[in-house]
């Protein structure tokens, strides 16, 4: 592992060779923008290879929301690209995200939810369409003109209560890549993400104050953004074949709660 200082951004490449580039993105960075002077993965990533002596040549393969943050990976080849690209639309693919989820109606069970191990899957399927007027996507009827079908499945790894708010930390996995997904079909189920602006309505009500964690880990500084971690993605080497494995853990404080 190997932090670059770029463009005052700290780039943290988990894994690197002729073909990809792996590493973890950091929140608020966007992995391409048409905004003329905003930096974003790609333009960072390419400096970083004229900085080598190398051809500034990243191609995306996935993206990942602006307030996100999380492991992504880029090629360096047009061939490397094609090959992760159609790996993702066959669906192998895996990606696991966490989050820490607002729990809306205070009380809801999750079984197993003490023991990680033994907890349960939950699966969501749902239909979304976006709005492009308001870059927002929301849950629809099948039936819907564009509706797109929407798949995740994820297990409560842990919770927390401060005051008269519950949380849960969950382990999500994404079957399909629809625009703000899991923002969306968790807020749906009543789970909606901790610091989501656009989909969760009390937003400011379920903010924590410092220092009023009731659990394990007191003292935390409770960030306002977004608590959403790619944490985990699991594809072959374009070339080789070879499963490969990444991993992080999210940097946001909110996550100390567990």
């Amino acid at each position: 592992m190997r932090n670059t200082e770029t463009d005052n951004n700290i780039l943290n490449i988990l894994y690197e060779d002729k073909e990809l580039i792996v590493c973890h993105k950091k929140a608020g960075i966007p992995v391409q923008s048409a905004r003329l002077g905003q930096k974003d993965m790609v333009s960072i990533l390419n400096n970083y290879l004229a900085e080598k002596g190398e051809t500034p040549a990243i191609n995306v393969v996935h993206r990942l929301d602006q307030p996100v943050e999380g492991v992504l990976v880029f090629a360096k080849t047009k061939r490397a690209a094609a090959e992760l690209g159609k790996q993702i639309r066959q669906g192998t693919v895996k990606k696991i995200y966490r989050a820490v989820c607002c729990v809306q109606e205070r009380g809801m069970l999750f079984p197993g939810a003490e023991n990680p191990k033994e907890a349960m899957v939950y699966r969501l399927e749902d239909y979304l369409v976006k709005d492009g007027r308001t870059n927002t996507s929301s849950v629809c009827d099948r039936e819907t003109k564009d509706a797109k079908r929407a798949e995740l499945s994820f297990r409560v790894a842990g919770r927390a209560a401060v005051g008269e708010r519950e949380y849960i930390l969950a382990d999500i996995e994404l079957k399909t890549g629809r625009h703000h997904q899991i923002r969306v079909q968790m807020a749906h189920a009543g789970l909606p993400l901790y610091g989501d602006q656009k989909y969760n309505g009390q937003w400011q009500q379920f903010g924590i104050p410092d220092g009023k964690c009731e659990s394990e880990r007191d003292g935390i500084n409770a960030p306002n953004g977004l608590a959403l971690c790619a944490v985990s993605l699991t594809f072959r080497h374009p070339s080789s074949g070879k499963q490969m494995k990444f991993e992080t853990e999210p940097s946001s404080e909110i996550f100390r709660m567990f």
